[in-house]
This record gives C-alpha cells, sequence and structure tokens, in this order.
C-alpha cells in the first residue's frame, strides 16, 4: 500500500479500567500477549485492565499497562493489514511503543522495561510531594519565562511538555506548582491546572531513575529498525540501536516536543493512526494538521480504521 502512515501512540495518563478488554474478548493473539506479559512480569494483567484496583493509578503498573494496551492494537492492525509505517512517534511513554512498532523493541520485553522504568520514576519522587500542572493559553515563550524565574527564586517548576500550542505541561515541586497557579492566571493563562500525577516526568527530579534504566535498555533494544522512530527528546528521526540508547535516557528528564514532531513529520505522511486506548493524540493533532487521524483503540475502531485507510 502507497499510503504513509505515521503509527502514534499516547503516554500516561490515557489509561482506564477496561482498556483492552474487546480485544481480550475477541482476539487469541489479545490472549496471548497478555498471557505472555503477564508470565515475564509476574504481573497479573487481567485483573490490572479489566478489574476495579489501586494499582492501575501507580505508575509501575499504569505504564505497562498502557504500553500492552498499545502494542496489542499495534500487532492487530499489522496482522490485518500488512502495512509498514513510514514512522512511529511516541508521546513521552509512547515513545517505548513506537520501538515495538518500528521493530527495535520486543512487545513483551517492551511490557518489562517500563515496568522497571515506572518503578525508577517513582522512587526518585518517592521521598518528595511532586506533581504536574497544565497551562492553557499561554505561549512557550511566557511559560518557560515565567518558569525560569520561579526557579531563580529558588522553586522547582519546568516546562517539560510542549503538546500544542497554547498547552505546556509543568513539572516539579507540589508545592511549587501550586504557587505556580496564581502566577500563571495572572499572565492570563485561561486555565492552569494540577494534573492526578504522582511523578514529576521530563525534569531533573527525575535523574536518579536515568543510570539505572540503562542496562535493561542495552539489553532489549534490538537494531531491527523497520522505520524510524521520532525522539521525544529532539523531534527528530532515529533508527539505530545507538541513537536509541543516547537519547531514551535524557528522555527520562528532558521535556516532550510532541508538537515540534508533528510539524516536522506532518509533511511526509499522510495520516496518523493511534494505537491503544481513547484518542487522547488526536485532540492535540486537530491543532496542528489537517491530515486524518485514525485510532485503533477496540475491535470496532481496528475495523473502522482499516475501512478509512483502505479508501485513502
Amino acid at each position: 500500500m502507497s499510503v504513509k502512515c505515521a503509527f502514534l501512540f499516547a503516554g500516561q495518563g490515557s489509561q482506564a479500567v477496561g482498556m483492552g478488554k474487546d480485544f481480550f474478548d475477541n482476539s487469541e493473539v489479545a490472549k496471548a500477549m497478555i498471557a505472555k506479559a503477564s508470565k515475564q512480569t509476574g504481573i497479573d494483567f487481567e485483573h490490572l485492565l479489566f478489574e476495579e484496583n489501586e494499582q492501575l493509578a501507580q505508575t509501575e503498573f499504569t505504564q505497562p499497562a498502557i504500553l500492552l494496551v498499545a502494542t496489542i492494537a499495534h500487532k492487530l492492525f499489522t496482522d490485518a493489514t500488512g502495512i509498514t509505517p513510514a514512522l512511529t512517534m511516541g508521546h513521552s511513554l509512547g515513545e517505548f511503543s513506537a520501538l515495538v512498532a518500528s521493530g527495535a523493541l520486543d512487545a513483551t520485553d517492551a511490557v518489562e522495561l517500563v515496568n522497571l522504568r515506572g518503578k525508577l520514576m517513582a522512587e526518585a519522587c518517592a521521598n518528595q510531594e511532586v506533581g504536574m500542572l497544565v497551562s492553557l493559553g499561554l505561549s512557550d515563550e511566557v511559560v518557560e519565562q515565567i518558569c525560569a524565574k520561579q526557579r531563580e527564586a529558588g522553586k522547582q517548576v519546568w516546562a517539560v511538555n510542549y503538546n500544542a500550542n497554547g498547552q505546556i505541561v509543568i513539572a516539579g515541586i507540589k508545592k511549587d506548582l501550586e504557587e505556580l497557579v496564581p502566577v500563571l492566571k495572572d499572565a492570563k493563562a485561561k486555565r492552569a491546572m494540577l494534573l492526578n500525577m504522582s511523578v514529576a516526568s521530563h525534569c531533573p527530579l527525575l535523574e536518579s531513575a536515568v543510570e539505572p534504566l540503562v542496562p535493561k535498555l542495552e539489553a532489549m533494544i534490538q537494531d531491527n529498525f523497520i522505520a524510524p522512530v521520532i525522539s521525544n527528546v529532539t523531534a527528530q528521526p532515529y533508527s539505530t540501536k545507538a541513537e536509541a540508547l543516547e537519547l531514551l535516557p535524557k528522555q527520562l528528564v528532558e521535556p516532550v516536543k510532541y508538537k515540534q514532531s508533528i510539524a516536522n513529520i506532518d509533511d511526509e505522511v499522510d495520516c496518523y493512526i493511534e494505537f491503544g486506548h481513547g484518542n487522547v493524540l488526536k485532540g492535540l493533532n486537530r491543532k496542528a494538521t489537517k491530515k486524518p487521524h485514525f485510532n485503533v483503540s477496540d475491535m470496532a475502531s481496528l475495523e473502522a480504521t482499516i475501512k478509512a485507510i483502505e479508501a485513502l
């Protein structure tokens, strides 16, 4: 097929109890992937995904749960269509799902890898009250200047997710973020709201998580890229293990350049396909591109997306 598709994967915050259940109920491939991930990690994914529990809100479980459902969605789509992506891309955690889709990471290994990533992130934040905050309606420059002034005053806050024009997520110490809310509103932010996050992603507070993740990355990343991955750190493509090993540790402590990445790739693709629960990235892409955006989150959307791609 000549359609150039970008395969997209959302990150933490897209989780919900019941995600992936339709795949599980209707696909032996999905059942097998869930069983294999449970065996390799010791996590009961049927319980984690399909039954009410407190673990799904804990980052060490949230991350593998999201990735597992996303990689199931991707596997079912590619098995049905044989489509190879022009490139792959993820938002934060989603970059690891993108590595699976690119052929550089085994799906079950990826579940184990991001389980460790989540544990390390939680440990890095364990002895301090941290959080994340979304700012709407201010330019990147204004938010960056405000955060810089706050850091000069001894506060620990950083702009970490460049999601869309006028939408930036800030991470840091929770008390400092709470005090930042009125400052952002005084600067005419349309909204400044704390998010339900127990970690402070993509900022220097995660520095202690970097080194322990490296050996697992070295063991699991493979030089088998069938398509380039867009780096959250650089907003540019990479397609070798050496590049992945350089960029993925940095990804823990440096901002996610999502909107810059979309801007850089938009001319190179005909459409976007988002894999995994929900349709989180569609809202961001609506502001950045006029290209069609499809999603695969259950069997019905899988079928609809296949039909839509065939019609392009």
